[in-house]
């Protein structure tokens, strides 16, 4: 894009928007907030300690021959070292690959040498699964292991492999951070790879900034210097979606996760530690709720809010945390390609809306800084933001992804527009509705039907904890809905009694006559329902299909 020419200059300064930045500012004058780690009470420092801590592990990976340019891998729970590596690493010009650890052992080796780490700062429990592979990644020249395991020795590893406390013993802790210009990539993380090989997407500087700043905003998630985050989203996930750089900056604690993301462990460090906010993905927050309601005794105490994403949320799930427990679920939208957020679910002014309500199970409204149009996916012609027309939606802004790092988009992209795969409605306020994704529309007999709408109608039955709908083949209509459902533990609700609840709630001709029981559904790496998967054991006749 060729840009204008400006003149005459403005008066106002230059200063680059960087990581750098959000490591001085919150170390500086928000010195006296914490960062801890679940199940480590030796883990809390504070954040002007802190900030010695990021200049030690610089002088250690420059030690290593760590340089600008270079690639450092993080292969790592939600922990204090994890966020040493946040700030560290892009600080020093380098770029922090944040590794999945979910992935399979074919896309870790694709990412990693994709990527090209030549350091991988790793969890002690993760060297088992690294040294399985080692033989494999050429570029890897050092791993820095972190914490101890049984599995977790370092000689483990067949290469260099020291321990993250002898690279920082007796490092200075005052680093000269270079001039590193904002357009410059940070960190870099790859998608779940449903579809093909992951794609990586890396994050700049400035995107990183513009973000944080985003979720400090009030139509957003209105994080202060207040606030006490419990990041429960994974620190390898799109940045665990900007909180903890978001977080530190604005002068809020952090609870990092750790490993621990079940139900009872959730509850007791929100008992102890006393956040107020949270975020992670619906699945894992419905246990928590049926964790909860199991013992009147428990509740989430100071827990003001939580951010859901990457899957619609549940009428029962938002219903019962306000309810039962004053905590409001916000509902957020986005992907690794967007930083990730994009929308976010606050009601808008009485006078604009006379039925918020109308709203509640949207996905929220477009955050400003993004550009958003619905398209038709196959011409790209823009369509009408009326609440009514149906087609994709396509992005662009300063945080944004317009290519993929080092391979092919396809056609992800369009004219400089990300080509989201969501299809959905937007109305004239900007509040977004995703029917489905275009890869998960059900056509029925030349007819579309929503699987997202049909999960959210299925879950709204007290007895249902988690129910996703997958297209499956079908004789007569070429095409029908499936529903694979979850019951909360003494439901005595059967299927039939699932299926006649629909009626009169969706379309009749949407009701299914394919219904499938499990103990849990199958998820992505991130906690997202797998419906490649559940298409595959369907096809291959692995599930027990009732039609009640």
């Amino acid at each position: 894009m060729n840009r204008p020419q400006i003149s005459p200059l403005s008066n106002i300064g230059d200063g680059d928007l960087t990581v750098t930045h959000i490591l001085r500012h919150g170390s500086t004058w928000h010195s006296g907030r914490s960062v801890r780690t679940v199940g480590d009470d030796a883990s809390e420092l504070r954040y002007g300690d802190l900030d010695g801590r990021v200049a030690a592990l610089a002088h250690g990976l420059h030690a290593l021959g760590v340089r600008a340019g270079s690639v450092v891998g993080s292969l790592m729970w939600n922990t204090r070292e994890h966020l040493e590596a946040y700030f560290a690493v892009p600080a020093m010009g380098a770029l922090l690959h944040t590794i999945n650890p979910r992935l399979s052992a074919e896309q870790l080796v694709f990412t990693i040498n994709h990527a090209a780490d030549e350091v991988i700062v790793a969890d002690a429990s993760f060297l088992g699964l690294l040294a399985g592979i080692a033989d494999r990644l050429p570029t890897v020249r050092t791993v820095i292991v972190v914490g101890a395991d049984a599995q977790g020795e370092p000689d483990a590893w067949p290469g260099e492999a020291l321990r993250y406390d002898e690279v920082v013993a007796g490092q200075p802790t005052a680093y000269a951070w270079p001039e590193v210009h904002e357009k410059a990539p940070a960190t870099l993380c790859f998608t779940t790879g449903t579809t093909g090989d992951p794609k990586g997407v890396a994050y700049s500087h400035r995107s990183i900034w513009i973000h944080a700043m985003s979720l400090c905003t009030a139509n957003a998630v209105a994080l202060s210097s207040r606030d006490h985050g419990y990041i429960i989203t994974p620190m390898f996930h799109a940045n665990a979606w900007g909180y903890p750089y978001a977080t530190f900056w604005a002068g809020g604690d952090l609870l990092l996760c750790n490993r621990w993301v079940d139900p009872a462990t959730v509850v007791e460090a929100i008992g102890r530690h006393r956040p107020t906010f949270s975020n992670g993905v619906p699945t894992v927050w419905n246990e928590i709720l049926n964790h909860l309601d199991a013992d009147p005794s428990r509740d989430l105490g100071t827990l003001d809010r939580v951010v859901l994403g990457g899957a619609p949320i549940p009428r029962t799930l938002r219903t019962g945390l306000k309810e039962r427990y004053g905590v409001e679920a916000l509902q957020g939208w986005g992907m690794t390609e967007t930083s990730p957020l994009v929308t976010l679910n606050r009601p808008p002014r009485a006078e604009e809306d006379a039925d918020p309500d109308r709203r509640a199970d949207n996905q929220g409204r477009v955050l400003a800084g993004v550009e958003i149009r619905l398209v038709q996916p196959d011409t790209g012609e823009p369509l009408p933001a009326d609440g009514r027309a149906v087609g994709e939606f396509e992005l662009r802004g300063p945080w944004i992804a317009d290519s993929y790092h080092r391979a092919d988009a396809g056609d992800k992209f369009r004219d400089g527009w990300l080509r989201t795969g969501d299809v959905g409605t937007l109305d004239p306020l900007g509040y977004v509705t995703l029917t489905d994704r275009a890869k998960d529309v059900i056509k029925s007999g030349g007819e579309w039907i929503s699987s997202n709408e049909l999960e959210l109608a299925v879950a709204r039955h007290p007895d249902v904890l988690q129910a996703a709908v997958i297209g499956v083949p079908d004789d007569r209509w070429d095409e029908r809905p499936c529903v694979l459902v979850v019951m909360r533990d003494g439901a005595r609700t059967t299927l039939a009694d699932l299926r006649e609840a629909l009626i009169g709630t969706v379309p009749k001709w949407w009701v299914p006559e394919r219904w499938v029981l499990l103990d849990e559904l199958p998820l992505t790496s991130v906690g997202k329902y797998d419906k490649k998967r559940m298409r595959a054991i369907y096809a291959e006749g692995k599930l027990d299909v009732r039609r009640p």
